[in-house]
Order: structure tokens, then sequence, then C-alpha cells
């Protein structure tokens, strides 16, 4: 039972006159448009990240839309390269004081989910790994955390750095307001626009429910009829001219 409707409760039985939570008004919770880059500004952002010491942090990010956290803390025991599969059941998350440390927790809704991965993905894990082997090679004393994305002696790799190195790249092609979350954005709307199902980009970006992810992402499905709605006309207009 929640709590409105213990109060509800406690009027029906008497022990209040009316329910407190009745009168109350919620605030509107605004959401920051979603604009996606066009597919010229993503062929520019990948150009930018070759040969950057994140690109397969970049773009194996872009390519599952895993949250920032979720990648940063994403095991090689998580990573089924053998049949192209991908679970996500932890993030990387620092303690909200100076100097905090960082932890592991679950993901954010508490539940594990498996993304099935494109070859091409499969392929962004392997060269991560052989450049991970290398980096291993040289250094001595390389933490055991078995992380998929590291710093240069195998430890966690903090937050600061990915923003920082992110945002230095946006700012050269232009685009400085974007976030790193917006990658994650950038891959659900490149799914709707391939013909995902809502459902499936649901499980693979972990959200409770398909209508949370039709009311984050509403407006591109609404593009899209429109789209189809411009591509019936054109045939329309062809077959009159017969």
């Amino acid at each position: 039972m929640g709590p409105d409707q213990a109060l509800d409760q406690a009027v029906s039985l008497g022990e209040l006159e009316s329910n407190p939570s009745s009168s109350c008004k919620l605030p509107k919770v605004r959401r920051k448009e979603i604009t996606p880059l066009e597919d010229s500004q993503i062929k520019t952002f990948l150009e930018l990240i070759k040969g950057h010491p994140h690109e397969y942090l970049y773009k194996i990010t872009l390519f599952t839309g895993m949250r920032e956290g979720e990648v940063l803390g994403l095991t090689w025991a998580c990573v089924d390269m053998q049949y192209g599969n991908l679970t996500v059941k932890q993030q990387l998350r620092r303690e909200q004081k100076k100097g905090g440390q960082y932890y592991f927790s679950p993901t954010k809704n508490g539940k594990s989910r498996t993304i099935a991965l494109s070859p091409s993905v499969v392929y962004l894990f392997r060269c991560q790994k052989q450049k991970q082997m290398l980096m291993k090679a040289a250094v001595p004393e390389w933490e055991k955390t078995n992380l998929v994305f590291t710093n240069s002696k195998g430890g966690v790799l903090s937050y600061r750095t990915v923003y920082d190195c992110f945002k230095r790249i946006v700012k050269k092609m232009g685009c400085p307001e974007l976030r790193f979350h917006d990658l994650r954005h950038q891959y659900a709307v490149i799914a709707i626009k391939n013909g995902d199902d809502i459902k499936t980009i649901q499980g693979n970006l972990g959200h409770a429910t398909a209508a949370f992810t039709l009311d984050v992402y509403g407006h591109v499905t609404e593009q899209m009829k429109r789209d189809s709605a411009n591509r019936m006309e054109s045939y329309l207009q062809a077959l009159s001219d017969l």
C-alpha cells in the first residue's frame, strides 16, 4: 500500500477528515529537449575520435546506448564476444562529497539486461581488448579490476576524465552543448530511425516501460510519421502523372 492509499484508508476509517495529499500539486517534469545529430555530424564525431585514448569507449557507448556509469562499470565477464551479447548489471558511481570514492552499484532500475551486439560493435570490443593487453604489458603493477575501460594503470576511469575529453571533441565539431549522455539519446534515435520496435529499444536502454521510452523519444516517431506522409504524397503525385 502506497502512502496516498494509506491516507485514503485513514479517511475512510474516520481517523482523518480529508486526505492532505489531495491538495498537493506536483511540479511538472520538464525534460531537456533532445535534438538528434545529423548523419554528417555523427560522421564528423567519429572522424575526430579516431586514435583518441577513449575512441572505443565513445563508439561503444554510441552504438549500445549504455549510461555513462554502466559503460565505466562494465567488466569483461559481461562481454560475450563469441555470441555477440553484452550483459549490463552494474554501474560505476562516486560518493557525493569532496574526494569521494568510486564504488559499484546495481543499474538504475536494479535489473540486469542483455544487449545483442552487431558484429561491428563486437569488433570494437576486440580492438579495446587488444589495446588493453598492450597497456597491461607496459605496466608492471596493473590493477586487476577486469574493467573494460580503465585508466593507464588498470584502475577506474574517472568521470571527469571522460567528460573533459568529450567536451573538447564536441567543441571542435561546433556542438559545445552536447553532453556525454547525449550519446545514449543518439543511440535511441538511430535505432528508431532504423526501424527497431519500441519494446526492443526499451529493453536495450533499460527503461522501466515502453511508455517511458515513447514519452522521451516521441518527437522522433512523430517526425517519422511526417516523413511517411511525405513519401505517400510523393507516391500519389507520381500516380497522378500516369
